[in-house]
Order: C-alpha cells, then sequence, then structure tokens
C-alpha cells in the first residue's frame, strides 16, 4: 500500500468490461469506505466502530471484515501499489529508474489530488494522528515492496530478494511515505507534486550542500 492517493484506484480507460459479481463487490468496498469517512468526520477514528459502519453502508460486520481485516485496512487500502506496478511496467525498458517513477508519481498525485481530494486529505491526516493507522501503514510498506521489487527483477534482470533490489525497492517505498507524512503534518498546505519533484530529487543527488 502507498498511501499517497486517494482510495478509488485509478484504471485505464480501455479496461475490460467488468462482470456483474466485480461490480458488486466495488460497490460493497466502496460504500464500506465512503460509510467509514463520514463517521469519522463525525465522531473521530477511535470512535468509529465497524457495528457504526456495517450499519451505514447496509451490510454485515462480518462482510466489513471480509473487505477489510481491520478498520485501520478501511483507510489505508487503496490498491496502488498493482497500480505502479503495471505503470512501471509499461514503461519503456532502457528508462532511467528515476525517470520511470517520475512519472508514475505525477499520474498517482494528479489522480489523488483531482479526483477526491477531502477524502485524500483525510486520510493522510489519520497517518498521522492515528497511532494504530499510523502502525498499519508501516507494516503494510513490506507489501508494495514486495511488488516493487518484482517489477524491478523483470525490468534489470537481478533476483527480486537481491541486496540492491530490496534497498532501492523500500528505498521508493519510504519516499512515498515520507513526502505523504510531511504533506499531512504540514497541514496539505505544500504542492503534493512539487514535494515529489523534491523528494526524487534527493533521491538521485542526495542532500543538497550546505543549509537550508
Amino acid at each position: 500500500m502507498t498511501p499517497m492517493t486517494a482510495a478509488r484506484t485509478p484504471l485505464p480507460a480501455t479496461r475490460p468490461q467488468l462482470g456483474l459479481r466485480e461490480r458488486k463487490k466495488i460497490k460493497t468496498r466502496t460504500a464500506i469506505r465512503d460509510a467509514t469517512y463520514r463517521l469519522i468526520e463525525e465522531q473521530g477514528f477511535d470512535a468509529t466502530t465497524i457495528e457504526q459502519i456495517a450499519e451505514l453502508a447496509e451490510v454485515s460486520p462480518s462482510t466489513v471484515f471480509r473487505y477489510f481485516p481491520t478498520k485501520e485496512d478501511i483507510v489505508l487500502t487503496d490498491e496502488f501499489a498493482p497500480f505502479m506496478a503495471a505503470e512501471l511496467r509499461a514503461r519503456p525498458a532502457d528508462e532511467p529508474w528515476l525517470d520511470s517513477l517520475r512519472h508514475v508519481f505525477r499520474k498517482a498525485v494528479d489522480f489523488g489530488t483531482s479526483e477526491e481530494p477531502a477524502v485524500t486529505r483525510l486520510r493522510t491526516r489519520l497517518m498521522v494522528e492515528v497511532p494504530s493507522v499510523r502502525s498499519r501503514m508501516m507494516e503494510s510498506m513490506s507489501v508494495t515492496g514486495d511488488l516493487l521489487r518484482q517489477v524491478i527483477g523483470e525490468r534489470t534482470g537481478r533476483a527480486p530478494d537481491s541486496f540492491e533490489v530490496r534497498v532501492f525497492a523500500m528505498s521508493v517505498v519510504g519516499c512515498l511515505m515520507e513526502v505523504t507524512l510531511y504533506w499531512a503534518e504540514h497541514r496539505h498546505v505544500d504542492d503534493l507534486g512539487a514535494l515529489v519533484e523534491r523528494a526524487l530529487d534527493v533521491m538521485r543527488h542526495g542532500l543538497p550542500p550546505g543549509k537550508p
């Protein structure tokens, strides 16, 4: 998982027509998330219960848990990792890695800040303010890192579990996390796209010389 985007996954315009069962799943997930966001806005994260979410979403508590193992996952899960992997696989094989990442991150920012800006701000604020959400976010980083390692391995011919690949993959994931947290900690006043550009510049060149 990567928290930089809104909760709904950007899908390609040429995606195949979804079947009835898949459409129902998406509708249920959306209802659960919308109910959760509404309740959190009204009464806070800790006061919001799975039972309340289920009632507002018009599903059973067991259905909520079937889609989201924990309440924190409702806030965090955004399917960004598969999107990022697909976008990276579509980039030219000889393109420098940081150029590929810049392209993918720009698309993610454009989607996340224009589709549901209020939800994006709520989710990132919870990552900063609620310890259990932040802890769950840290746990989920390994999932995104594992998927990214597979893509890196495909493009470079290296073993996905090799030392260099692991370090690079988790550097990317950590970069995304810190951009998100910094943006939320500073009340979302900075331009998110500009922060991404600055972060990638740090990854490419290291810390700038002298004091800021």
